[in-house]
């Protein structure tokens, strides 16, 4: 997997002051994207251990509220691996810390399809490890700047915890 860019001190991608990767490749290509130059998979620097290593000493400062990873698509069949590697140890690392997960994909319809085609697969563990995740894709004709912590209207934030034990849809009151 590439990335295209950390952010150590992210106030836009989830609340307080964060730890954010910007993983590179995406298929959705939306009309209006901020981050086009990252849909293409090789676009970027090759995520390695000592990225990781990055990562988790960033994370490290009581000041960092949290980590948000978005892209390009985290959720991508060719990110999701590394990704899932990565929040595992952010999880166990800093399991106080919050974990955002922006995709482009729909929770119902491409994402809890995916999880019951592979149950032990990597978007089962990687549902389980996000505290919110924003789903969605950008959609320009729907694009609201005074919306929080994402881009459309039709996005949403998806309280996962919440999700997972009542077995439906909760999204965060912003």
């Amino acid at each position: 997997m590439n990335y295209a860019t950390i952010k150590k001190t992210d106030v836009a991608n989830g609340p307080g002051i964060r730890v954010s990767l910007f993983v590179s490749g995406c298929t959705h290509a939306c009309k209006g994207c901020f981050n086009s130059e990252a849909w293409d998979f090789h676009y970027g620097q090759e995520f390695t251990e000592e990225t990781e290593k990055e990562i988790l000493k960033a994370l490290a400062p009581d000041y960092i509220r949290g980590f948000s990873v978005l892209g390009g698509e985290p959720m991508e069949p060719q990110n999701r691996e590394t990704v899932l590697e990565l929040l595992r140890k952010v999880r166990k690392t800093y399991p106080e810390k919050d974990i955002w997960c922006y995709t482009g994909y729909d929770y119902e319809r491409d994402l809890l399809r995916w999880e019951r085609e592979e149950p032990t697969g990597a978007v089962a563990e990687l549902l389980e490890l996000i505290d919110v995740l924003v789903d969605g894709e950008f959609v320009e004709e729907k694009k609201n700047l005074r919306l929080a912590f994402r881009g459309s209207e039709n996005q949403r934030l998806i309280d996962m915890k919440k999700t997972r034990s009542e077995d439906r849809v909760v999204c965060l009151p912003l």
